[in-house]
C-alpha cells in the first residue's frame, strides 16, 4: 500500500513539474504541416515621398526576399510624390526608373499623387508617371472620368491579366496556381489635403464590399487591399481598422498614408459589433524608403488566414545594388547641384540652432529666432487653408541645422527641417494646449526633444516649480491683440504629424489624433518654410526674440502688451551642461520608435533595434486568439530580446520550477526513508 502511495505521489510531482515546464517554456508557434494550406508572401512599400536615394538599397532587400521565395508579391501602398528635391526637378521620374526595377505587382494612388492637379490644370505629370509605369495601378474608389489627361489609362473592370501603365478596379493575380484578388483604395480625404481637381474619391467602404464581391464571383477567396487610408487615422474619413472591421472578406490590408511603424501585423478577427469574423491582416512600413515590408500569410482550404508572420527590414543596412544605383546617379548629380541652388530668400543674419553642448541657450530648451521663422512659417501657410487657425507648435528635435547670414540654398532649408513632415492642424481646448505645454517645459532648463516653439501666442512658465504645475499665463493673438486662452474654449492649431501623433510623449495630441481631431494639411514642411520666406517675407528672413516663452525662474509675471517687442530673455542656469545635450542621448526623438510615427533621422542607419526589424518570424497559427492586438508575431531565438519584465518573470518563473522540484525530491526521500522506518 505504502509503495502504491509512493507511485502515486511520485506520479502527480511529475505531472506538476510537466505543467510547470509548459508555463515556463515558450510553446513553439511553428505552422503544422497541412496539405490543404497555402503560404503566400507579400513585399511591401509606402510613404516613400521621393527619398530616392535609399531606393538602390530596398533594390538589394527585394533581392534578397525573391531568392527565399521567387512568387513573392511586391506592393507600393502609395505617396510617391512629393517630399524632397527628386520631386520637385523630376515629377515622380526618378522614382519611377528604380521602381520599375523592382517589378512591382501593384500600386495604390496616394493624396501627394495628386498635388500637382492645380499648377498642371489637370493630372498631367500624373499621367506621365502611370503610362511609364511597367506595373499597373489600382483605383477602385477613384472616379478619373473627368480629368482629361488619366480617363483615357483607366480601366473600370476586375481583371486576371492587368495591363502595365493602366489604372484596374481591382486584379487577379496567380500564386503557385492559386489565385489573389487584390484591389486599391485612396482616402476620401484626399479632396481637401491635396490638389484632385475633377477626379473624385468615392466612399472606400462601398466599393471595397463591390470589389469583395467581385472577387467572390470570381471564385476568388484570398483579397488583398492595397490601400492609403491610414492606419488609424481621421475616422471621418475611413482607415485600415475601419476597413478591416467594417468590410468582411478581406485578409490583407497593406496599408499606407499614416506614416505608421507596424513592427508586426496586427489581426483584426472581430466586426464592429464585437463578433467574431474570419482575420485579417492589416501591416504598414512606415516611410521615405526606410523599411522594406515582408509579410508571410497562410490560408486554409477556404482562403481563411490560420497563420501569419511579419517583419521590417532595414533597407539602409543593405548594399547599394549597383544596377539600381547605376541607373539613379544621374538624377542624383542633378540633385546635389539643386540643393546649392539660392531659394530666392536671405537670412539678413546667420540664425543660429544652438545645443547646450556648446552655448547657454539651446533649440531644445529656449525660443531661439530660428524657432520663431519655422512657427511663423507653419502658422502663415495653415492660415491660408484654414483660416481659424491660431496657434502653431513646432519641436525643438524636429529643427536640425542652422541658416547662414546671406542667400539661403534649398539645401539649407531642407537640412532645417529634413525630415519631410506633413503639416496638421488640431482642434484643442485651452486646457489641452496648458497640459501640453506643461508637457513642453517639464524638462527645463535641461532639454527636450519635446520643447515646442511656438507662433501666434506667448506663454510665461517658471522652471523653479514641479513639473507639471510650471506653466503661468497663456495668451493666444487675435486681431493684433493677445488674449488669455480660456480653458473651456476651442483653437485650431498646426503642429507636424509626428507631434499630432503623440511623439515626444505628448498624450494630449494622441488623445486628439485618435479621436479624429487632427486634419492633415497637404503641405511639406521644408516648402512650407521656402514658400513663407519667399512668398510672405518678400525674401528677407529676419527674426528676432519676441518673449513668446518666457521662465520666470521664481519672478512674477507681467501681461504682455499689445505691441511686440524685441527683447532678450533672461537665459536659465543649467548646472549640468550635457542633460540632454547628446546628439545620441537616449531621450533624442530621432530613431522611428513604433506605431507613433516617429521623426527619423535620414543618417542613421541603426533603425532594427526597437522596430522588430529583420526578425526571423514563424507563421503563428492561432490567430482567433489575437484579439486585433499588435502582438501577433512570435519571434524565433534570433529575433528581439524579451522586455525585461517579461526575462525577470522567466527568470522567476524558472527559479520557482528548480526548487518546486528539490522540494518534491526532498519530500519523496523523507517518504521513502519514513516508509522503510
Amino acid at each position: 500500500m505504502k509503495g502504491k502511495k509512493h507511485f502515486t505521489f511520485l506520479l502527480s510531482a511529475i505531472t506538476t513539474l510537466a505543467l510547470l515546464v509548459s508555463i515556463v517554456l515558450p510553446a513553439s508557434t511553428y505552422a503544422e504541416e497541412n496539405s490543404d494550406s497555402f503560404k503566400l508572401t507579400i513585399m511591401h512599400m509606402n510613404d516613400t515621398h521621393a527619398h530616392a536615394d535609399l531606393l538602390p538599397n530596398m533594390m538589394t532587400a527585394i533581392k534578397e526576399v525573391r531568392t527565399e521565395d521567387p512568387e513573392a508579391l511586391l506592393f507600393n501602398a502609395g505617396d510617391v510624390f512629393s517630399g524632397t528635391l527628386y520631386f520637385n526637378e523630376y515629377h515622380g521620374k526618378a522614382d519611377l526608373a528604380l521602381l520599375n526595377m523592382m517589378d512591382l505587382d501593384a500600386m495604390v494612388f496616394g493624396n501627394h499623387e495628386f498635388d500637382l492637379g492645380s499648377s498642371e490644370n489637370g493630372h498631367k505629370s500624373l499621367s506621365e508617371f502611370v503610362s511609364a509605369a511597367k506595373f499597373p495601378l489600382l483605383g477602385t474608389n477613384v472616379d478619373f472620368s473627368s480629368d482629361a489627361f488619366m480617363n483615357k489609362l483607366v480601366k473600370n473592370e476586375f481583371t486576371d491579366s492587368p495591363e502595365d501603365g493602366k489604372v484596374f478596379d481591382g486584379m487577379v493575380k496567380e500564386v503557385n496556381g492559386e489565385k489573389i484578388g487584390i484591389f486599391g483604395l485612396t482616402t476620401e480625404d484626399t479632396a481637401n489635403i491635396s490638389s484632385p481637381v475633377n477626379v473624385k474619391f468615392l466612399n472606400y467602404i462601398k466599393e471595397a464590399e463591390r470589389a469583395v464581391q467581385a472577387f467572390e464571383e470570381m471564385g476568388i477567396n484570398k483579397i488583398v487591399a492595397v490601400t492609403h487610408l491610414g492606419y488609424d487615422s481621421n475616422p471621418d474619413f475611413g482607415n485600415d481598422l475601419q476597413l478591416a472591421t467594417y468590410v468582411d472578406g478581406i485578409d490583407v490590408v497593406v496599408g499606407g498614408h499614416s506614416h505608421t511603424q507596424l513592427s508586426e501585423p496586427v489581426v483584426v478577427n472581430k466586426d464592429e459589433k464585437g463578433t467574431e469574423k474570419e482575420p485579417t491582416v492589416v501591416v504598414q512600413a512606415y516611410q521615405y524608403s526606410q523599411l522594406l515590408g515582408k509579410l508571410q500569410v497562410e490560408f486554409d482550404g477556404n482562403g481563411v488566414v490560420i497563420g501569419q508572420a511579419g517583419q521590417l527590414i532595414d533597407v539602409a543596412s543593405k548594399e547599394e545594388d549597383s544596377e539600381a544605383a547605376a541607373i539613379l546617379a544621374p538624377y542624383k548629380e542633378k540633385i546635389t547641384e539643386l540643393s546649392t541652388q539660392e531659394s530666392g530668400a536671405i537670412a539678413k543674419k546667420t540664425l543660429a540652432n544652438p545645443r547646450l553642448t556648446d552655448s547657454d541657450v539651446s533649440v531644445r530648451a529656449n525660443e531661439t529666432e530660428l524657432g520663431n521663422l519655422v512657427t511663423d512659417a507653419m502658422l502663415a501657410k495653415a492660415k491660408e487653408r484654414y483660416p481659424e487657425t491660431v496657434i502653431a507648435f513646432q519641436n525643438g528635435g524636429g529643427i536640425r541645422a542652422a541658416i547662414e547670414e546671406g542667400p539661403i540654398t534649398i539645401g539649407e532649408i531642407i537640412s532645417v527641417l529634413p525630415f519631410g513632415n506633413d503639416p496638421v492642424v488640431v482642434e484643442l481646448s485651452g486646457e489641452e494646449i496648458k497640459q501640453i505645454l506643461e508637457h513642453s517645459v517639464s524638462q527645463a532648463p535641461a532639454e527636450s526633444g519635446g520643447f515646442l516653439h511656438v507662433a501666434g501666442m506667448k506663454f510665461t512658465y517658471d522652471s523653479t516649480k514641479e513639473s507639471g504645475s510650471r506653466v503661468i499665463s497663456m495668451y493666444v493673438k487675435v486681431n493684433g491683440e493677445y488674449q488669455e486662452i480660456q480653458a473651456n474654449q476651442k483653437y485650431l492649431v498646426t503642429t507636424n504629424n509626428f507631434t499630432a501623433k503623440g511623439g515626444d510623449g505628448f498624450d494630449v495630441f494622441a488623445k486628439a489624433y485618435q479621436e479624429g481631431r487632427v486634419q492633415d494639411i497637404g503641405e511639406i514642411d521644408w516648402e512650407q518654410l521656402r514658400k513663407y520666406m519667399v512668398e510672405d517675407l518678400g525674401g528677407v528672413a529676419d527674426p528676432v526674440l519676441e518673449g513668446r516663452i518666457t521662465d520666470l525662474l521664481g519672478t512674477d509675471p507681467e501681461t504682455p502688451g499689445d505691441e511686440e517687442e524685441e527683447v532678450t530673455p533672461e537665459e536659465p542656469e543649467v548646472e549640468n551642461p550635457e542633460t540632454g545635450g547628446n546628439e545620441d542621448d537616449s531621450s533624442d526623438t530621432d530613431n522611428p520608435t513604433d506605431a507613433t510615427g516617429s521623426e527619423t533621422d535620414d543618417d542613421n542607419t541603426d533603425i532594427g533595434d526597437n522596430a522588430g526589424i529583420e526578425n526571423d518570424t514563424e507563421l503563428e497559427q492561432d490567430v482567433n486568439d489575437n484579439q486585433g492586438s499588435k502582438e501577433t508575431v512570435s519571434n524565433s531565438s534570433e529575433g528581439n530580446a524579451l522586455p525585461n519584465t517579461a526575462t525577470s518573470m522567466y527568470t522567476m518563473l524558472l527559479v520557482g520550477g528548480i526548487l518546486l522540484v528539490a522540494g518534491i525530491g526532498f519530500l519523496v526521500f523523507r517518504m521513502m526513508k519514513y516508509s522503510k522506518a
